[in-house]
């Protein structure tokens, strides 16, 4: 049997599990937190009702170094190499997350 769960996402993003280990960190205001974790935190909420997923995947085999291979769903074809220190806002304005308006 198969059922559907809904959720409020307008967006998934797979972010490297593997890549945020190696870094051990890297971002966030003092660069000690995961992006994963920061992209979370930020997407305006928790589970389903946030306005985007953040799932963290196993290896995605681009293996960047010193970076962290992210993905967007809806844009398969191009995947984002994030160095430690990049901003997370940089990052949202290049997923487009910025001009998204929150979930009532």
């Amino acid at each position: 049997m198969i059922r559907r769960a809904r959720a409020r996402w307008r967006g998934v993003l797979l972010v490297c599990a593997k890549c945020e280990k190696k870094l051990g960190g890297g971002f966030g205001p003092k660069g000690r937190d995961d992006l994963s974790a920061l992209l979370r935190e930020r997407a305006g909420g928790k589970g389903g009702k946030a306005r985007f997923g953040v799932v963290s995947s196993r290896c995605l085999k681009l293996c960047p170094k010193r970076a962290v291979a992210v993905v967007d769903a809806a844009r398969p074809k191009e995947w984002l190499v994030v160095e430690p220190g990049t901003p997370v806002a940089a990052v949202e304005a290049e997923l487009g997350w910025l001009d998204e308006p929150t979930i009532a």
